[in-house]
């Protein structure tokens, strides 16, 4: 496989995973709250506050997925091991950080405000944890990167 066969994949996910973004902030999650609201109506002061909470979600993840698209742009253009993806590889493990933890704590502010179920909280947990593992693959992605990056440095200076 190609670095420019690699990099087309990569963006072909992102793309896919942009259009799932879009297919779940932008259509499933207003539409189940409305029809939640409908079945329920004694918990609709709930609906406009957890629409705000996770569509603001949804910033930092498309924010990763740029960052995605710059680093497969690099790969494709035959520069895997440079400082700026290493930089880039930082910044999607600190955007990730930052989600999980906005994530846990918005849901304990739910939870304690009687706006969100126990299950949600626990659901949410759970996805705050791989989020927390994905910033730590992250960061090690960067580091790695950034000493490939001076290994490959050395080497073009000895050459």
């Amino acid at each position: 496989m190609t670095q420019k066969s690699l990099s087309n994949r990569m963006k072909l996910i992102i793309v896919l995973l942009g259009l799932c973004g879009v297919a779940l902030f932008g259509i499933a999650v207003p539409v189940i709250g409305l029809d939640l609201v409908d079945s329920y109506p004694e918990y609709s002061y709930c609906f406009l506050p957890w629409l705000i909470f996770i569509l603001l979600m949804a910033v930092p993840c498309y924010a990763v997925l740029v960052l995605g698209w710059k680093i497969a742009t690099s790969i494709g253009d035959d520069n895997s091991f440079t400082e700026q993806n290493s930089k880039r590889l930082k910044n999607v493990s600190v955007l990730s950080l930052v989600t999980s933890i906005y994530l846990f704590v918005g849901t304990t502010v739910f939870l304690l405000l009687s706006m969100c179920h126990f299950t949600m909280f626990l659901g949410a947990c759970l996805v705050s944890f791989v989020g927390i593992a994905i910033s730590v693959a992250s960061a090690v992605l960067s580091y790695l990167v950034k000493k490939a990056a001076a290994l490959q440095e050395q080497s073009d200076l000895t050459i």
